[in-house]
Parts: structure tokens; sequence; C-alpha cells
């Protein structure tokens, strides 16, 4: 795009007589509204989890799960500061459930991932269904869903909190009603929808239509089982290593609208450059390593969380093999034919 315009005095006294009547000339911002590359106040950035652990106990102190309603840190991206984004167009916590504690059950527009980063057995029921919570398990809570959170153990769990808030806030779309009870009526047996969905075989009856995946615990053992099957079988890709990407059995599309995951191994040593327009956080769960973001370099180990900004060039580096999950918003840009990424130094 060419530079904006010289202005004049007479363009001046233009532009203010019609701010008057809250109208801007487009020549004279154009260049900041379609720019040749994309342009992002998201930054990269991460986070230790003993540090935000550390955190979390103390807030555990301050206010039970009941009163918070969820209790949970947000990580703000620091170029996002007060927005609560961990990149423009996504959200991401930390929340803590103690034993013998209830979150209380709620709805809302918005669609959340849970993944678990400490802990096991504590559970979550979403529309009348009980899942078990292991680390490194993937908990899809579509829009709209009742879902309330509880730990029957004698030991904290805590876990990831992914959602799309900044795309509803965006449309203006946010709806969110709270249950009478605390807990929702458990109405159908523990595992149903997996036995129903997560095998090859779906109900006659099933609705094709379903923008969320009825399979709403995607175990971390069965998905490790998956990528390994997968390293045995193919040579990683350059830039990505072995990468899976978790999907709806109806459709074959994501296993939730607005949010792609993705699960990842990374064969020691380091991946080629790559950049794509779909900002990304990652979760490490097995392994350690560095990842250069732009002109940061970010060093992570197991439960903790970094973020790669939309068009930022990344490269991993590791000195074992490391496994990585992820969500970015590349769901929804595929969907509007948004979606590029760049491999190579290019």
């Amino acid at each position: 795009m060419e530079k904006p315009a010289a202005e004049t005095p007479e363009r001046l006294a233009f532009y203010n007589r019609i701010d008057k009547s809250h109208m801007t000339p487009l020549w004279a911002v154009l260049s900041d509204l379609v720019t040749p590359e994309p342009r992002s106040a998201c930054q990269p950035v991460g986070w230790r989890f003993a540090e935000i652990r550390e955190a979390m106990v103390e807030a555990g102190g301050l206010i039970t799960a009941k009163e918070a309603e969820r209790r949970v840190l947000i990580l703000e991206n620091p170029g996002l500061r007060g927005q609560s984004k961990v990149t423009t167009s996504l959200y991401a916590g930390v929340q803590l459930v103690l034993p013998g504690e209830v979150a209380p059950a709620h709805r809302h527009t918005q669609s959340a991932l849970r993944f678990v980063l400490e802990g096991s057995g504590a559970h979550t029921s979403v529309n009348g269904e009980k899942t078990v919570m292991e680390y490194g398990d993937f908990v899809v809570t579509p829009q709209w869903a009742w879902h309330d959170h509880g730990n029957e153990t004698d030991r904290p769990m805590f876990w990831l909190d992914g959602l799309d808030i900044p795309m509803v806030q965006f449309f203006d779309a946010s709806f969110a009603e709270m249950l009478d009870e605390d807990a929702q009526p458990v109405t159908r047996p523990t595992g149903q929808s997996a036995a129903e969905y997560g095998n090859g075989l779906i109900p006659v009856d099933a609705d094709h239509a379903s923008l969320n995946s009825p399979i709403f615990n995607y175990p971390y053992a069965r998905s490790l089982e998956a990528l390994d099957a997968m390293r045995k079988g193919r040579d990683p890709v350059p830039c990505h290593g072995w990468t899976l990407r978790y999907t709806n059995p109806l459709t074959g599309g994501d296993a939730m609208p607005t949010m792609t995951t993705f699960f990842q191994r990374l064969a020691p040593g380091a991946t080629t450059p790559c950049r794509a327009t779909d900002a990304t956080v990652f979760v490490c769960t097995e392994g350690a390593g560095q990842s250069r973001i732009g002109d940061e370099t970010i060093s992570w180990g197991p439960r903790d969380i970094f973020v790669a900004p939309s068009w930022a060039p990344v490269v991993h580096e590791v000195a074992e093999e490391t496994v990585l999950f992820s969500y970015s918003d590349r769901a929804v840009q595929e969907k509007l034919g948004l979606w590029r990424e760049r491999r190579g130094n290019a």
C-alpha cells in the first residue's frame, strides 16, 4: 500500500469539519487498515507453570470456587494487557478446583476447552454426562452446554482453559445462564460419548450437522498412542514434526467450531522456520526445549505455556523427544478463506 497522502491546511480543516459528523477519510487511514502483512499487538510470551501454580494456590486460600464461579487466573498477553486476551482472538486461563469443591453449573455462548495440567480423578460434567479428567486430557465444552466441575479426590486439580471469548465479544453475541443447582443431574453413563463415537462407528441417527464433536474428552494416553503410531509410519514434517489435529467424527472437521486443537511430537533437533496467520497457544506435556518466535527466544518445559503471534516465524529446538498440545483460531480463518502458512525462510 502507498503511504498516506500529504496533509495540507485545507485537508486538515476538512477532516475537522467532517469529524463532527462522525466521518473519517479512508485515504488517511487505509495503510493501517489494509496492511501488506499481518500486523498484531500480540507478542511472544511464556509462562512457567511453577509460577502460575504458586499464585493459584494462594488464590485458593483467598476465594472459593463457588464464590468465584470459576477460580481462574487469566494469562494476558503483554501486548494486550487489560483485555483478557492471550492472542487477539483467544482467551487463556488456569483454573484450580480444590478437594471437595464444585465449580457451579453454568452455560454460555463461548466455546471452551480444558487441558489438564496437574491432578487426577476430578471431573467435568457436560450436558448430563460426567468425564473423569487425567493429566494431558483435552476436554471440549461446546457453546451453550451446561457444565460444572468437581473434585472428589484429596489433591488439587489444575487445567488450562481456552475460550473464544474475544471472538464472541467482537460479534456482541455473549449470553450466559446459571443453573439452579451447583451440579447438574448426571443422566448418561460415564464414557457414553466416547463409546458411541470414538471407535470409528456412530449412531445411525447422529446429528451430522453438529458443529461440535460429540466426544468431549480426548484422553492423553489414547492421543499419545495415535501420535506414536504416526511416528512409526511416516517421516516428520520439517517445520512441525509429527502433528495430529483433533477432529469431530461426525464431520471430519475440527472438534470445535472456533478453535483448532493440535497434538504434536518433536524429535531432537530444530524444526525449520514456519509462520502462519493463526496465533497459537502451546503447552508442553513431555520433554523440554525453547522456541525462537520472531526476535524472542522462550524456554519451556512440562506444563509451561507459551504463545506465538500471527505471522511470527517460529523455530522449535529440543534436545529430547517432546510433546506439545496447542490451540489456535485456524478453524475460523479456514472457514473464511483467510488462513495462510509460509514454510522456510522465505
